[in-house]
């Protein structure tokens, strides 16, 4: 029998918001919203001052203001986020190889094996949020389990500032009582659908066999089966194949014509999207141009190569792909994306960038 597995989520709270709160010391106590304005935009972080009043990611900016009048909007600084999350994830390197990030402010660690020889995963996720404070002064949540998806739930039980441990012997009961909601992996519509079905929480959800679940939710219905059954043997990977890289920019004003497109094309978001290639070193062989209309529909024209596409052909290639769409609305939202990823020099794999 293989030993169990100690597994780690580190989580930021709040990290964007809590960065601008950090620098800014004005913001400290006030409902902060990352991204957007009054008038468009959408959420991109909000602080916990803001979450209170029902602010959250993702939310349309004109929404969050209306939720909360006192709202203080600030401009991303992804460069100062990128610099603090190198930091947090030197320390976590410091305990283990093996660190799998999701994104800028949350990862997973397996700590079976660590650096330090220590036994305990739930001490050393204690002293990794500690350094983080010290060293950065911003807070973490941490979950501790067996796999990673229980680590995940784990990391969101005692937020912000805290941690949870799920263990072997806890786990079937606290899966049990678990809203079908709180399943990491089981996004909104997912939930809406079982909710019909009138699986509501863990216990629910275990009642119905792997053919029922595969015959509804198709291959994912193996994956229900198994997290409500505490099964879940993906390893931390600490290599991540990233699948796109790209730029998209949300306007103040809707751009109303082709000319306006291809102006802010050139002006901001080709500009921008060269900049991250080149720090990148990615090539690709697919160029997609995505564009949202005022009515939030979304269209894409893409263009695929045999051969990783030449930076130097890039722009010429996005201005014709505006050219094949018909402007039937004004634009909210631009964005240029580089796909189907390889190294330099070979055109046949995707790019593997290690974080």
């Amino acid at each position: 029998m293989s030993a169990i597995r100690k597994i780690i989520h580190v989580d930021m709270d709040a990290f964007f918001a809590s960065v601008e709160q950090l620098d800014y010391p004005e913001l400290r106590g006030k409902p902060v919203a990352v991204g957007g304005n009054r008038e468009r935009g959408v959420v991109a972080a909000a602080s916990y001052e803001a979450r209170k009043y029902g602010v959250r990611s993702a939310m349309p900016s004109k929404l969050a203001a209306k939720k909360c009048p006192a709202l203080i909007f600030v401009k991303p600084r992804f460069d100062r986020y990128k610099e603090i999350s190198g930091k947090i994830r030197q320390i976590f390197l410091e305990y283990t190889d093996l660190v799998e990030p999701l994104s800028l402010d949350e990862a997973f660690l397996d700590v079976t094996v660590n650096h330090f020889g220590l036994p305990s995963a739930t001490l050393i996720a204690k002293e990794i949020r500690q350094r983080i404070k010290n060293e950065t002064g911003l807070n973490a949540s941490a979950g501790i389990s067996y796999n990673k998806f229980l680590a995940k739930v784990a990391s969101d039980l005692n937020k912000p500032n805290g941690q949870a441990v799920i263990t072997p012997e806890k786990a079937p009961a606290f899966l049990e009582k678990l809203p079908i909601e709180k399943f990491y992996g089981i996004g909104k519509v997912t939930a809406e659908k079982m909710k019909s079905l009138g699986i509501h929480n863990g216990f629910d959800l275990k009642q119905y066999s792997l053919t029922f679940l595969t015959g509804r939710f198709g291959k994912s219905g193996l994956h229900y089966y198994q997290i409500v059954r505490g099964i879940h043997n993906s390893e931390v990977k600490p290599g991540r194949i990233r699948k796109s890289l790209g730029v998209e920019s949300t306007f103040e004003k809707d751009l109303m014509n082709l000319q306006a497109i291809q102006e802010k094309l050139k002006e901001k978001i080709l500009p921008e999207f060269f900049r991250r290639l080149e720090r990148s070193k990615a090539r690709g062989r697919t160029l997609t141009l995505k564009i949202k209309y005022s009515d939030f529909s979304v269209h894409t024209r893409s263009r695929t190569s045999n051969e990783p596409i030449p930076i130097e052909g890039m722009e010429a290639m996005t201005l014709d792909l505006a050219l094949q769409e018909d402007i039937i609305e004004p634009v909210r939202l631009l964005g240029v994306s580089l796909s189907n990823l390889c190294r330099s020099g070979e055109p046949g794999e995707q790019l593997r960038i290690r974080y």
